[in-house]
Formats: C-alpha cells, structure tokens, sequence
C-alpha cells in the first residue's frame, strides 16, 4: 500500500498504469493523457521502488525487474520526469535527497587515486562503444547546434570552433593545456587550425593510447603530446588552458584547488576556458544510479557553487555562456546511434549492459529537456586587460573559421589557416 501512495502523492498529469507482481493493476493520476504503464516484474523491484527509487528505478530495468507495457522506455522516463518536475514527489525519494546531499562532500572526494578510479569506470570501457556511438572525432561532450538541425558531426566541429574562439589564439605555438582531453579531438583541432602546441591531460589510459596514436596519424606528434597525469600535479605555467567535460569529475571538494591550479599554471596574459554541465536551480546532489553505474564521484555544479570560489581565487570570469538543450540534442543523436546498434553492442558486453547504457541515455537527455541541467562555458583571465573590452573578437574568429573547410594537415593549417586565424585576431585588437 505504501508504494501505490507514493505514486498518488508522485503522478499530477496524465495517468500511470503499474502491473504488480501479482498480476493486480492500479491506474495513478488523472485519467487522462498522457499516459504511461509499467510492470513490476519482482517483489524485491516492489520493495526497492519504495525505499530508494532513485537508485532502484534503473537498477530494476537493467534486471527486467521492471519493463514498459506501453511505449517505450524513453516515454515512460518523459512521463515520470514531467511529473517529477511538475510538483509530483516521492516522498521516501525527497528523504533519500537531503541524505544524498548530506553526504556529497564524501562521495565527490576525488583525490588522485580515487579519481583515476572513476575515470577508469567510465572512459575505460571497450572503445567499440564510443566508436559506434559518438561522432568521427570521438567529441564525449555536448555539441553545439545554433541552427538546431546540424548533424552530429557539424555540431561537434561548431563546438570545437566556438570554443576555440573563445582562446583568442591570436598567434601561432602558444602552448595549450587541455585539462581532461578525452580522445585527444580538441587538442589536434588547436594544432592543426592554429598551430598551436597542446600537452592534453588524461587519466585514462584507454584514452591516452588512442589520443597518442591519432596525434601521430594526424602528422601532429611534434605538436601534440597526451599524458598520463592529475590536473593537480602540472608544473609550469602555459598560454592557454582548455577543459571540456572534465570538471563535472573534480567534486565540490575541489573547486578551490582546481581554479587555483588553473590560475598558477596561467601566464600573466593566459586564457582559459572551462566547460561544464551545470544546473539551473541551484545546487543539488547526483542522482545515486548514475554515481554508482555511471559516473562515480561525479557532480554537475550550479554556476552558483562555481562562481563562489572563482570569485576567491584571482581570476576574472571575462565571459560567461549557458548553452540551454544543445546537449539534449547531443544525447538524442548519441541513443539513436547506441540503438542502432545496441544488437553489436549486446555481443560486446550483454544484455545487462545495454539496459544500462539506454536509461543513462535517455535519463541524462531529459535531465536537460525537463529537470535544469544546461552546459556553461566560463571563460578567466589573471590579468583585467588581457582581452579586448568588447567580445566581437569571438565572433569574428567563429565566423572565419565557418567560411572554409576544415584543414586535413598541419601544413595546410599553417598555410591556409593559421596566416588567416591571425589576420582576424588581430584585427579585433584594433
């Protein structure tokens, strides 16, 4: 009985159909659309829902504990998210948040070790995976799409470009930092579009063998290195430092180390540029499933946990952006690519798995369609005067980059896009 009294007190719109394990069925809600149905296969999924549904919703459809009867599993999670965010409320999942939030600063300690631990989880899986799922490129983070109907590839090019216009790479060997450089994309673009030279980050040595391996294909090896190594322990202070997905795995311990790291590797007259998943309605905790299948000693901050530490740390925040459902988008495009091709996938790993990596998937895309999740891109300086006073630099160097073709080779980036990418740098200078 208690259950079905959290799905009364949980469904406001629409109306939720439950199969009990008992074959019983209850309808929840209004009586009218929209509508949801799911069976409870198992006592043990009926217990658990109760307890902690946060954490056994996923768990029992990774299990076939629990299996959608009508639609499919994205409009059952579309449902319950819309109720969710409607005011609806579980009340054991409301007890069970402010213990999650009692207990985020133990669970985002991500020291050195612990972190390339978490790393591991993740980004350490059969690089099949990604391969079939993301883009050529290999780009693990929201995409940009200012049109809205750009392909997968296009928009995670526009990224690339639009954050690389934010470094104001004006001339050519800068040394680029690339905090958490993934596949290595972001590092070879900076190289071969500006000539730039890149040392990127990684605590992954899945990534690092493939990063290391494209740098040398790409005819890049002299300009792009990757290693093995903690943001913490760098040494040295570079022209420009990057960071794209990386600081949703630093945990709110270390917020202050990491800007005072990013502030001690800078030059006087250095750039840098963070990008992130935030959330819009202050801060919170990470849903359970996804720090325990998915992303372990992860968070993803409200600007207002961020902005209070860079305020303390001496850097200026010279330009702040919020990219509000393009990683919605992103995620989209990634689910329809792990589904078409979920039967290979299944064969690599198995069935279990694939459960798995569909729910984080679909509930990771309406975290950003229905429940505040948003990407922020923050931009900081050491010195007040390092950037023109107006962004139309940004602006410029983005539209230029657009006007050609993508650069194959370091020659051609010399060539072509380097003597161009100054031409417009310095004139947004004047």
């Amino acid at each position: 009985m208690l259950l079905e009294a959290a799905f009364s007190n949980l469904i406001k719109i629409g109306t939720l159909t439950v199969t009990f394990p008992n074959g019983s069925q209850r309808h929840f809600g209004s009586g009218t659309g929209p509508k949801a149905a799911f069976a409870i296969r198992t006592e043990r999924a009926r217990r658990r829902l109760l307890l902690n549904p946060a954490l056994a919703l996923g768990e029992a459809y990774m299990d076939g504990e629990l299996e959608p009867v009508e639609g499919s599993l994205f409009n059952t999670l579309d449902f319950l998210a819309m109720n969710s965010m409607d005011g609806g409320q579980h009340f054991f999942d409301k007890l069970m948040e402010k213990v999650r939030w009692f207990r985020r600063h133990l669970d985002q300690f991500n020291p050195a070790g612990r972190s390339r631990k978490n790393v591991a989880h993740h980004y350490d899986l059969d690089g099949r995976l990604y391969s079939l799922m993301l883009d050529e490129d290999r780009q693990y983070s929201c995409a940009y799409f200012p049109n809205g109907d750009e392909t997968l590839e296009e928009a995670q090019l526009k990224k690339k470009r639009h954050i690389a216009s934010k470094l104001k790479l004006d001339r050519p060997d800068l040394h680029v930092v690339d905090i958490g450089c993934g596949w290595g994309g972001m590092a070879i673009y900076l190289a071969r579009e500006f000539g730039a030279r890149v040392t990127g980050l990684t605590l992954s040595t899945e990534q690092l063998e493939a990063a290391t391996r494209r740098a040398q294909e790409a005819g890049l090896g002299d300009r792009v290195r990757f290693e093995l190594t903690d943001y913490r322990d760098w040494n040295g202070q570079v022209d420009r430092i990057v960071s794209v997905g990386m600081f949703e795995h630093v945990g709110v311990n270390h917020y202050r180390t990491f800007f005072q790291t990013v502030r001690n590797m800078l030059k006087d007259d250095g750039v840098a540029l963070i990008h992130a998943i935030g959330r819009a309605d202050g801060p919170g905790s990470t849903n359970p499933w996804i720090a325990k299948y998915i992303f372990p000693g992860g968070y993803s901050p409200a600007l207002s946990e961020v902005m209070s530490v860079v305020e303390k740390s001496g850097l200026w925040a010279t330009d702040i952006e919020i990219l509000r459902l393009h990683y919605a988008r992103t995620l989209e495009l990634w689910r329809q690519r792990f589904m078409a091709h979920r039967t290979t996938l299944a064969k690599i790993y198995d069935e279990r798995f694939c459960r798995m990596f569909e729910f984080y998937l679909i509930g990771s895309e309406l975290a950003f369609r229905r429940m505040g999740h948003m990407n922020w891109q923050l931009q900081l300086t050491r010195n007040v005067a390092t950037l023109p006073l107006a962004r139309d630099y940004m602006v410029d160097q983005e539209r230029q980059l657009a006007s050609r073709p993508l650069a194959i080779g370091l020659g051609a980036a010399v060539s072509v896009g380097i003597a161009s990418n100054l031409s417009i740098a310095h004139s947004a200078d004047r």
